[in-house]
């Protein structure tokens, strides 16, 4: 047990994962392998949730996006040393942590509102 716990450890040291919530809009580069080719597969989308704590090396998070009028969702463990990098594209404004609704709504009601910062 204790050599599972170092390992999480080393993986939770070496990333740099960006700060973003349920309802921002990001893109995921994942690390494909096929065969002995390894390629990277950006997936955009949106976040429906984020699972486990702020310290938990087991946490992951779910992101849908629409691809050719389907909804697709992944789910991505955050420290995997498959994803080269997160990008977010957008913060969304929402008041809940998990945007489940969103998987029967279609269109503009699908839409997340952007979240508008005021400068001083």
């Amino acid at each position: 047990m204790d050599i599972l716990r170092i390992i999480e450890d080393e993986l939770i040291e070496k990333s740099d994962i960006p700060e973003f919530n349920a309802g921002d809009n990001i893109t995921v580069y994942y690390r494909i392998r096929e065969g002995e080719k390894v390629r990277v597969q950006p997936f955009r989308g949106n976040v429906l949730q984020i699972r486990g704590g702020k310290s938990n090396p087991k946490r992951t998070f779910t992101v849908r996006k629409i691809s050719s009028g389907v909804g697709v969702e992944r789910i991505f463990p955050i420290y995997s040393p498959n994803i080269e990098k997160i990008e977010v594209n957008k913060r969304g404004k929402v008041r809940r942590a998990r945007l489940f609704y969103l998987r029967g709504l279609t269109g503009k009601k699908a839409r997340i509102k952007e979240k508008r910062y005021v400068k001083k």
